[in-house]
């Protein structure tokens, strides 16, 4: 109960990454906003939240948000107009270029932080409203290559095909290229009782990070190089005799193939590709296989890279043989990085994609999204182009972009050249909560609500569906993104289709994911509250799934498979020039590319700036001291920010955040080459050089 006099809480999820902490908003006195509180019944968090948890509503704010839509005038700036006058120009602008170059020469562009219902009526409206095939959102720059690493070898992609509280329940986790204390604070109290209860951790990253320091054993390899050490520690479980035979024939196929694949990759040559020592290996693989259960885990690190679905199909290939996957408390599991990276990806907002996760070139797929929509299937577009690969067109093939909650002038890697290409545009519109550098640069600007303004789900990365409860009233001059696809549908000649309730949207989305992969049609708001979330896939009367694969993988045979993989270099490696690696990351205070976190005073005073962390002996090379300002530069760029010693990273590593724009722009330098599946750029590892500025 409230005290008297007092307003009730909503229940509701904070508003940044995949772990949706539970928190509850409590209105403030005289209509000051709303303050944060521990919502301890919520399972994923237990209360707890980070700082950007705590401080979300900042951003609320008028001081620091968008409350009236911008249009750009005729002298170039960018002046408050009414929302019929701005969407009558962005209509208008996106149905002139369709109209002189075709439906394609339209692109939209979406996010990961979009809820469900955004997300699904952002593809829908490209599709159907817009008829482009030049569709895809930011998500593809998050954990796509786990993605599609999951799809080969379970036939079904969730990022934890179990809850997060089985994880202190594992034997061993091996935690590969993510640091949890700084990406997602309250998460880290699973690995810890996970040491508690007497599991062990192994930590996989090349710098000694706030979580590697928890870790029984840290093994940091090259950057680039996390393939090989996957290889390397199953050519030794095949070598130790530890592999499960009896698993590998009941449950898998292809294991000789990638047992042949492996056995190229023994112990030293692995210790002269990744620089860890052989006994580090043998001591990890026994580890792994001492308990009766154990995980891997991965993030960013080993996905983003050119050949990502290969690294992290190598640490499947390495559960699979050891019996760790579909049974309990083991398994192969990513953790997602965007508030609603998995739902994100799961309705339609990729290019090669419709909802429910399905493929968009399968015909019976596209009957069922069609019939649902009201559509002709043959009026649907085909798979467009992925992320990096449509902001690189924009301006030449592209023309116009209408882009929502994302910003790629920070983000994207290559980042000069990707603002060159926005800059390029016919037409940019935006819509986004704060005036984010790309948004700064669009003929038109939309103000539009934010996580505590609206009602909406999203999935967190466990694959289960949530609900974010409206707390408070948007301020005047401020729209939903749903409202926004209905104004400009209508203004396209379709009236119906695009309502602007989001539990109706969601009742739609529903239906069209019905009998798909991501099945979401027993789930509804009502069931979400009494349950704290529901696990998909949830088909019309079942009770959801929280564990995957336990009595068969999502295969045509029930069966998971081996997939065959070998070490290959970086897209990038050192020479001459470029002597050094790169590798980007985040830190605990700031959020992405920072559009939203920079605009808080308690944040900005933890992180204030970029850094270019180095080992001392770099420094002492480069003559450089503690905040000595340092010049990195790559083939794409150059980046400028001080120093920040310490021996917790490789001496052949330098490492840089990647929230802030300007000189300091960490994606300024970083390496777009494609996962050749995934389509997934390379933002952990490039070359460069390293110099006093």
């Amino acid at each position: 109960m409230h005290p008297p006099g007092t307003a009730a809480a909503t229940a509701t999820h904070c508003p940044y990454c995949a772990l949706q902490c539970g928190m509850n908003l409590r209105p403030e006195p005289g209509g000051g906003g709303v303050a944060v509180e521990e919502r301890a019944d919520f399972p994923v968090n237990r209360g707890a939240l980070c700082g950007k948890g705590r401080t979300a509503p900042a951003v609320l704010s008028s001081r620091v948000r968008l409350t009236e839509p911008l249009v750009r005038t005729h002298a170039g700036r960018l002046e408050p107009a009414t929302w019929e006058e701005a969407l009558d120009v962005v209509a208008a602008g996106l149905t002139r270029t369709a109209r002189t170059h075709g439906p394609d020469a339209v692109g939209v562009f979406g996010g990961g932080g979009l809820t469900n219902e955004k997300a699904y009526a952002l593809g829908k409206f490209a599709r159907v409203a817009l008829r482009t095939s030049q569709i895809d959102y930011n998500g593809r720059f998050c954990m796509s290559s786990a993605a599609a690493a999951h799809q080969k070898a379970f036939g079904l992609d969730r990022g934890l095909p179990f809850p997060l509280e089985d994880v202190p329940r594992t034997g061993c986790v091996i935690l590969v290229g993510s640091n949890l204390a700084e990406t997602m604070p309250p998460a880290l109290r699973y690995l810890t009782e996970l040491k508690a209860n007497g599991g062990t951790l192994v930590v996989i990253d090349p710098r000694r990070t706030r979580t590697a320091a928890q870790a029984d054993l840290h093994l940091a390899p090259r950057p680039g190089t996390d393939l090989a050490l996957a290889l390397g520690l199953l050519h030794l479980v095949v070598a130790d005799g530890r592999t499960d035979e009896e698993f590998i024939a009941a449950r898998t196929t292809g294991w000789e193939e990638a047992r042949a694949a492996a056995m190229a990759h023994w112990p030293e040559l692995v210790e002269r590709i990744t620089g860890v020592p052989v006994p580090a290996l043998r001591e990890a693989v026994a580890l792994f296989c001492a308990p009766d259960s154990a995980m891997v885990l991965t993030a960013r690190g080993p996905e983003q890279q050119s050949k990502g679905t290969d690294t992290v199909g190598a640490w499947i290939n390495l559960c699979l043989a050891t019996g760790r996957a579909g049974r309990p408390l083991s398994g192969y599991g990513c953790l997602t990085g965007q508030g609603n990276g998995q739902g994100g990806r799961e309705h339609g907002q990729k290019a090669d994609q419709l909802p429910g996760y399905r493929k968009l070139t399968d015909p019976a797929a596209r009957a069922h999204v069609a019939g649902v929509w009201g559509v002709d299937p043959d009026s649907l577009p085909g798979p467009g182009r992925s992320a990096y690969e449509l902001l690189d067109a924009l301006g030449s093939e592209v023309k116009s972009l209408l882009l929502m909650g994302s910003n790629p002038v920070v983000s994207a890697p290559r980042a000069a050249h990707v603002e060159d290409r926005i800059r390029s545009l016919d037409f940019l519109a935006v819509a986004d909560v704060v005036l984010s550098e790309t948004a700064a640069l669009a003929d038109v600007v939309l103000p539009v609500t934010q996580w505590a303004e609206e009602t909406g789900t999203t999935t967190n990365l466990e694959g289960r569906v949530l609900l974010r409860r409206r707390a408070l009233t948007p301020p005047p001059g401020v729209r939903s993104d749903l409202e926004v696809l209905h104004g400009l549908a209508a203004r396209l000649g379709i009236e119906k289709g695009f309502p602007t309730a989001p539990e109706e949207v969601f009742d739609e989305l529903r239906r069209a994911s019905a009998g798909g992969p991501a099945d979401y049609s027993g789930i509804t708001y009502d069931r979400i509250q009494a349950e704290q979330g529901v696990f998909w896939p949830c088909p019309d009367g079942s009770t959801g799934t929280e564990r995957l694969f336990l009595d068969g993988f999502a295969t045509e045979d029930g069966r998971a498979r081996f997939v065959p993989v070998a070490h290959r270099a970086a897209a990038e490696i050192p020479d001459a020039d470029y002597p050094l690696l790169l590798t980007t990351g985040r830190v605990v205070a700031q959020y992405q590319s920072g559009a939203q976190t920079r605009r808080v005073d308690e944040l900005n005073d933890a992180a204030p700036g970029p850094f270019v962390e180095l080992h001392p002996r770099l420094a002492a090379r480069l003559g450089a001291v503690d905040g000595s300002l340092l010049a990195v530069t790559s083939r794409r760029g150059r980046a400028v920010a001080p120093a920040r010693i310490t021996d917790a990273i490789r001496a052949d590593t330098v490492f840089m955040p990647f929230h802030w724009p300007g000189e300091g722009r960490a994606n300024t330098l970083t390496n777009p080459a494609l996962d050749p599946t995934s389509r997934m750029p390379e933002f952990k590892v490039c070359a460069v050089r390293v110099e006093p500025a």
